[in-house]
């Protein structure tokens, strides 16, 4: 029988989890393949030359080889390490969170490069950004768009008339914002200038250019119910059975909690080292 070449992909570790004794399961995003998961075996021995090439929120360039229920990766070498993402705890939450939605909204082996190319430019922008989680909320819009769940933020979703910044409303339901007429007669909840005016910016910038805006306490709040409550309605039930919609757009207890056990981790591969 013939020998099956290995197949060669760029991607994103979106996360890991152990397998027997010696071995990781691992999650990665390709722009060719999609959601691919993979065994690297004998990662979690001290002396293996993968360990440090899979990292989660790292990118890599991987050699796969078939097996008989999933891939194995037979060889990985590390493109960005991005190290802030792994230094710093509010950076972590938002990369987790954002890793974690493609994570369940990506399909196995179907070529997704719209969504790869949407992942590595935020994470890039999460790593060297001061507001990430204005970055956050920028990869949230434009996933939507990606999927198909466009929000709506010229015309009133529910009369169509073209919108005005002020006085309007916000309807998750219905995707999108509502005018100030339709909201007056139970349209949505209330949407606030400075919120309806972000929204716009993040539709047409770049995740730099919108983390460089200043937004206040009460704004920044405002935005993330909206987003979470596009989530709730648009992501399939995927992410609706598990509740991740919220733990996403408020990147609260779970992003936390998987930040710090990430660097728990890295703590102890770094006393092991010594």
């Amino acid at each position: 029988m013939p020998r099956v070449q290995p197949i060669r992909t760029e991607a994103i570790v979106l996360r890991h989890r152990p397998l027997g004794d010696a071995d990781r399961i691992c999650v990665l995003s390709s722009p060719t393949r999609g959601r691919i998961e993979a065994v690297a075996k004998g990662v979690r021995r001290p002396l293996s030359k993968l360990s440090g090439h899979i990292q989660p929120l790292s990118r890599g360039q991987f050699s796969l080889a078939r097996g008989r229920n999933l891939d194995i990766i037979t060889e990985a070498q590390t493109l960005d390490a991005w190290p802030a993402l792994h230094e710093d705890v509010d950076r972590m939450t938002d990369a987790i969170a954002i890793a974690e939605l493609v994570d369940r909204s990506t399909d196995l082996d179907l070529a997704a490069r719209p969504t790869y190319e949407l992942l590595h430019h935020s994470l890039a922008t999460i790593a060297t950004t001061g507001s990430t989680q204005a970055a956050r909320w920028w990869f949230t819009i434009h996933l939507l768009d990606q999927q198909g769940y466009r929000t709506e933020l010229e015309a009133c979703v529910l009369c169509r008339v073209d919108l005005q910044p002020d006085g309007n409303g916000f309807s998750a339901a219905d995707g999108g914002v509502v005018c100030p007429a339709c909201h007056r007669r139970g349209g949505g909840r209330r949407l606030s200038s400075p919120a309806f005016r972000l929204l716009r910016y993040m539709r047409r910038s770049s995740p730099e250019a919108t983390a460089q805006v200043r937004v206040d306490a009460d704004t920044a709040v405002e935005l993330e119910q909206h987003l979470q409550a596009l989530l709730e309605h648009s992501i399939d039930e995927r992410l609706k059975s598990r509740g991740f919609a919220n733990a996403l757009a408020i990147a609260g207890q779970f992003g936390r909690s998987a930040a710090n056990a990430a660097a728990r981790e890295r703590k102890e591969r770094n006393r092991a080292a010594i």
